[in-house]
């Protein structure tokens, strides 16, 4: 029973965290760039105060890598996002069975662990050379959404996004 319990704690660990893949140019000098700005005709999808935490955060983690914001930047970033419904596939499972010299039996139950749907968040954050306007590193972030939440909670989840992609950002050469 209690494995159960550890199973069930890791589970809903493994829900809440951010998921991100990457795509870079390993051809590009990220060492040739040092400042960066927005790009001009952004559009986020996110509300106007979840827009301004987001571009607050990733200007900290920017300028604590190095990169200088300016009005005439190396790089752009764009970032865009949607929200998007999941089919939970979880589930619990629980089976009974017995055999009794050739003649076998069994029950079993499988219990969805949450509703039929999860609320995500994707944000996809876009770095562009503004000279050879290439995209040159992109990172895709996936998390668990829900509308009804602080405010503090709410840059808390977008902290974690800006960390959890911009940790591999900008990529070391191999």
């Amino acid at each position: 029973m209690r494995k159960m319990w550890v199973i069930g704690i890791l589970l809903l660990a493994a829900c809440s965290s951010v998921k991100v893949n990457y795509d870079y140019d390993r051809d590009a000098d990220y060492a040739a760039y040092s400042s960066f700005g927005y790009f001009p005709q952004m559009v986020t999808g996110l509300s106007p105060l979840n827009e301004k935490r987001l571009l607050n955060i990733l200007a900290e983690k920017m300028e604590s890598k190095g990169f200088n914001r300016s009005e005439t930047p190396d790089l752009y970033v764009n970032i865009y996002s949607r929200i998007y419904a999941k089919p939970q596939s979880s589930s619990i499972s629980i089976g009974m069975g017995g055999t009794g010299g050739n003649v076998g039996g069994g029950l079993g139950m499988a219990v969805p662990v949450g509703g039929d749907y999860s609320e995500r968040r994707e944000i996809v954050f876009d770095v562009v050379d503004v000279k050879k306007d290439e995209l040159i590193w992109q990172a895709v972030s996936e998390t668990a959404y829900k509308e009804s939440t602080t405010p503090l909670k709410r840059e808390e989840k977008l902290q974690k996004v800006v960390d959890q992609v911009f940790s591999n950002f900008p990529p070391e050469r191999k």
